[in-house]
């Protein structure tokens, strides 16, 4: 995570496990940066948005920015201007949550400007059980909308295949297979493996890319 970019875009269908990862993702950054803001620039999908933690990623001192209004019981299809602070101080970690499809990744236009090489990485998080992305040739269409929507280009890619709590090791082992396909045809590489704590010791060693341990945090234990 140290190496990454000081501007981090989460990018990913949705059942992709996208705002799972982001702030799993956050919480781990934030035992090794001071400045961190989590953005939640989804506003496509209502459900599962990472302002919804918004008390416990502030007891571990993540800001978090959201386009919900305080009050007014209701998400507004916008981004608040509160963005713009945490992306020009060059001393915050930024991670922006956005919704994954052509739609979502419009809202990333109006911040291209930060969107410069070496400034920032936009990490698109590939579930090889959901609908669109289970194969190949579904990654790289989806790939191909988001960069020419946002203007910004992909820089990693994260395997999180999972079945919520009846992930498997094949599973992951399954997903990871596909995102190397990708990772190859697109020359990107596989920056995470995203995987529930429960089955990192089984994971083999050799895998490409850095794995995160994921705890289901946006989910209740029914769910």
């Amino acid at each position: 995570m140290l190496k990454d970019n000081r501007i981090r875009v989460i990018i990913g269908h949705y059942g992709s496990g996208k705002t799972e990862f982001a702030i799993n993702y956050a919480i781990e950054l934030a035992k090794e940066k001071d400045k961190i803001a989590l953005a939640d620039l989804d506003v496509v999908n209502p459900y599962f948005r990472s302002r919804e933690m918004q008390q416990l990623l502030e007891e571990k001192g993540i800001k978090v920015i959201s386009s919900y209004v305080t009050g007014s019981g209701s998400d507004l299809p916008s981004v608040t201007a509160d963005v713009l602070g945490p992306l020009q101080d060059k001393e915050c970690n930024v991670i922006l949550d956005v919704g994954g499809d052509a739609m979502g990744a419009r809202t990333l236009g109006r911040y291209k400007a930060y969107f410069q090489k070496g400034e920032y990485d936009m990490f698109c998080v590939i579930n090889g059980n959901r609908p669109g992305t289970q194969d190949l040739n579904g990654i790289l269409h989806h790939i191909a909308t988001i960069e020419a929507t946002s203007r910004a280009r992909i820089t990693g890619l994260i395997n999180n295949t999972h079945l919520l709590r009846h992930t498997t090791i094949n599973e992951v082992l399954k997903g990871q297979e596909l995102t190397q396909q990708a990772s190859e045809k697109l020359n990107i590489p596989i920056k995470y493996v995203s995987v529930m704590e429960s089955l990192v010791a089984d994971l083999p060693k050799d895998l490409e890319g850095e794995i995160i341990p994921i705890r289901m945090i946006m989910r209740e234990d029914w769910m």
